[in-house]
């Protein structure tokens, strides 16, 4: 993990650093006197390349097919256009959204362009279609950072959630990532085990630790998994509250364990962009229902100090619980007992 610090650190410049202190000091104003104002730009951004998917998750829309908006992948020169109106404070990029990155075929591509202009980049996968040869690529891109969704350590409690999914696929990816690394003698990609948490995999939790270290990946983290239909138990719903987004209450109904606070520093640290260009609030707009610019249309800079963009902001500090989006979201909110 050290390793992965000083890759970071070994990005930081100047201009990024003063830029982070004028994202907090709007965060001050707006948190504790409400104003609202946009100094500074975000030094994290979350970027699309696709929103196809091979899998069919049950919480998840792209997997289910349920988007209203439309399924495609980023272009190329959109994504050099979209680097140059980010701006060069931006520090980190996670290329991911919705859908499975590597069915983007030029997926590497948008990577070397991020790297070239020494961003931090990440993406998250579900590991089916890194074979060795695509694992040496991956590698030679300079990848900073790659979480490997897997969540079971059966078949049959994996594809509980991943459905379509195949877990020898995940580990065979995985492996062939630690070979490729220890081939080209790379500390890069860090490698993130991701193990969501439902009712079928709860009882392996201990076993991902132990199977995370045998393999070699670099960390194994814990996801508490966002369900939309919860008020009355949801099948995935984990029994051990310790690893779920909700508690359950006298009459037998669930409820979110999270109070939401009229604050949130997602509204100045980053942004997302989705593949065809659309600027919207934070990864929990999953569906792009709140648009508050195009890029392809609009230089980013002029949308990001938007009156659009600011009433969102205000909203959310003033008056968060009233937003769809956020009522399932733990950022900046409290546990409720």
């Amino acid at each position: 993990m050290w390793s992965d610090q000083r890759n970071i650190i070994a990005k930081i410049t100047f201009s990024r650093i003063w830029n982070l202190i004028l994202l907090y000091y709007s965060y001050f104003l707006a948190k504790n006197f409400k104003k609202i104002q946009s100094k500074g730009l975000p030094f994290a951004a979350s970027i699309e390349p696709t929103t196809a998917c091979n899998l069919g998750c049950p919480e998840c829309p792209s997997g289910l097919k349920q988007f209203t908006r439309a399924t495609g992948k980023l272009d190329l020169n959109e994504h050099i256009l979209m680097l140059d109106q980010l701006g060069n404070q931006l520090f980190y990029i996670n290329y991911y959204f919705q859908g499975e990155p590597f069915l983007h075929p030029q997926f590497l591509e948008l990577i070397k362009e991020a790297n070239h202009r020494k961003i931090y980049t990440a993406t998250s996968t579900n590991a089916h279609f890194i074979t060795q040869s695509k694992a040496e690529e991956i590698v030679d891109s300079g990848l900073d950072r790659m979480i490997i969704s897997i969540d079971g350590l059966t078949q049959e409690t994996y594809e509980q959630y991943r459905k379509r999914g195949k877990l020898e696929k995940v580990i065979e990816g995985t492996q062939h990532m630690i070979e490729a690394k220890k081939k080209a003698k790379s500390k890069t990609p860090h490698l993130i085990f991701q193990f969501l948490v439902v009712k079928a995999n709860e009882h392996e939790i201990d076993d991902v630790f132990k199977l995370g270290k045998s393999l070699g990946v670099d960390e194994v983290r814990l996801k508490t998994a966002q369900l939309y239909d919860y008020k009355n138990g949801n099948p995935l719903m984990p029994k051990n509250e310790k690893y779920a987004r909700y508690k359950r209450m006298k009459d037998g109904t669930y409820r979110s364990k999270y109070t939401i606070s009229n604050h949130c520093w997602r509204m100045w640290s980053s942004t997302v962009l989705t593949w065809d260009g659309k600027v919207v609030p934070c990864c929990f707009d999953k569906d792009a229902q709140h648009v508050l610019g195009d890029v392809l249309r609009t230089d980013f800079i002029n949308i990001w100090s938007s009156a659009q963009y600011q009433s969102f902001r205000y909203q959310v500090f003033t008056d968060r619980s009233q937003i769809d989006i956020c009522k399932n979201c733990s950022e900046g909110a409290k546990v409720w007992t």
